[in-house]
């Protein structure tokens, strides 16, 4: 699907915090003023390709497009050669757009249109969008649990159809602009389990890891409420979001940003990460993708061997795995707090109060990404043997052998 294996991860959520404060993480990294270097950067270390928001509330104004926010990152994706993931709708939009009315879908329908032709226009090749990103925790946090924008309380079920219809209708009309697009679709993937002492709750953890985790996607195919006009198509790659943080025990309580302790590492309750996006694939039999993962401070280096040799698995194993985005790829504030910064990504800034002045690599973290040439290859050769029409069973056995020396 694109030329690495790994993609570098822009995060670019914008919106109103708990707060009632704008955030936009994209000039909050300083990525904005320095997009042509952070694409050499990425490039320098062999990824070609990244995630990369489209801020809807910046070019969509009362129902007309304003792409200069837009252009400088097509042009530099361009002069380094990297493939673009477009997410359209990262937490963010336009204050004047109700999310639970009807009009949110035509106006969100008509802003991807506008944004596919534009970006069509420019690049080479199909081009991949994410319609919105992660629905199932944006109608927890902002239509459940009111802790950012739209602020709903009691509308998480509401917000999240509302969401499903939206996006299928933003990949029609990215169709009838591109046809040969593909689609990304991104949740997280979390799985709970039960106390310790309560082994009378595993129906309940059971319905949690088997049911609701999947519902958008599961409208997006047309599984669930077929009358939104989902269909396997629509779900075209399944992106999954997954760290450390995805897996917790049943009816833990949350903090204040609405997240759960997770369980420790060395839980013996916690699923592999390669058992669990098996899982994902088997459920759809789709192309799958992780399509955001890290760790923060001195766990980086360890969390990414970690991913590297479970995608190693999977590809032997024959599963569709299209890539693994580091996300974020650059240290970033909390969206609540301003002055509190996470050492989550392959650069950190050297300075908070000016983020663009330059950037401190993790050199753990580009170790690990350099041990993992063997994972590279094995992507390549697998690329390549696609484009041929080889049976992928044949290349992977022959592969098996030759790169499980290399581990």
């Amino acid at each position: 699907m694109f030329q690495s294996f790994f993609l570098a991860g822009f995060e670019g959520s914008t919106g109103f915090n708990r707060h009632g404060e704008w955030f936009d993480q994209v000039v909050a990294t300083g990525h904005d003023a320095n997009v042509d270097e952070d694409y050499a950067d990425i490039a320098r270390l062999g990824l070609h390709a990244a995630r990369e928001t489209v801020r809807w509330p910046l070019v969509d104004c009362r129902g007309r497009y304003d792409f200069s926010s837009l252009e400088p990152f097509i042009e530099a994706a361009k002069r380094h050669d990297v493939g673009v993931i477009w997410d359209l709708f990262h937490y963010g939009f336009p204050q004047d757009v109700d999310l639970w009315s009807e009009a949110f879908v035509r106006r969100f329908a008509d802003y991807c249109y506008a944004v596919a032709r534009f970006v069509a226009a420019r690049m080479d090749g199909p081009c991949v969008f994410t319609p919105i990103n992660e629905p199932s925790f944006m109608a927890y946090a902002g239509g459940e649990k009111t802790l950012f924008a739209p602020y709903g309380s009691g509308r998480g079920w509401e917000l999240k159809v509302a969401l499903a219809r939206g996006a299928i209708a933003g990949i029609n009309a990215i169709r009838a602009a591109c046809p040969d697009a593909r689609f990304v679709n991104v949740d997280p993937l979390c799985r709970v389990v039960c106390p310790n002492d309560r082994p009378d709750l595993a129906p309940q953890a059971h319905d949690f890891n088997d049911r609701l985790v999947f519902q958008s996607w599961d409208m997006l195919c047309g599984r669930l409420l077929p009358e939104l006009g989902g269909s396997p198509e629509h779900l075209d790659v399944v992106g999954i979001n997954y760290y450390w943080t995805n897996q917790w025990e049943l009816n833990d309580t949350p903090n204040d940003d609405g997240n759960v302790p997770p369980l420790d590492d060395d839980d013996p309750r916690r699923a592999p990460l390669s058992e669990l996006i098996h899982s994902v694939w088997k459920r759809y039999g789709r192309d799958v993708m992780i399509t955001e993962t890290s760790h923060v401070g001195d766990n980086r280096g360890p969390w990414l061997c970690e991913v590297v040799s479970a995608c190693h698995g999977l590809l032997l194993q024959n599963v569709p795995l299209r890539g693994a985005c580091l996300y974020p790829i650059l240290g970033m504030p909390e969206w609540h707090d301003r002055d509190l910064w996470t050492p989550m990504g392959l650069w950190d800034p050297l300075c908070h109060r000016d983020p663009g002045a330059g950037r401190l690599l993790c050199e753990p973290m580009a170790e690990a990404l350099q041990g993992a040439a063997p994972l590279e290859a094995l992507h390549q050769a697998k690329q390549e043997a696609e484009r041929r029409g080889e049976p992928r069973i044949d290349l992977l056995r022959s592969q098996a052998k030759r790169y499980a020396t290399r581990r």
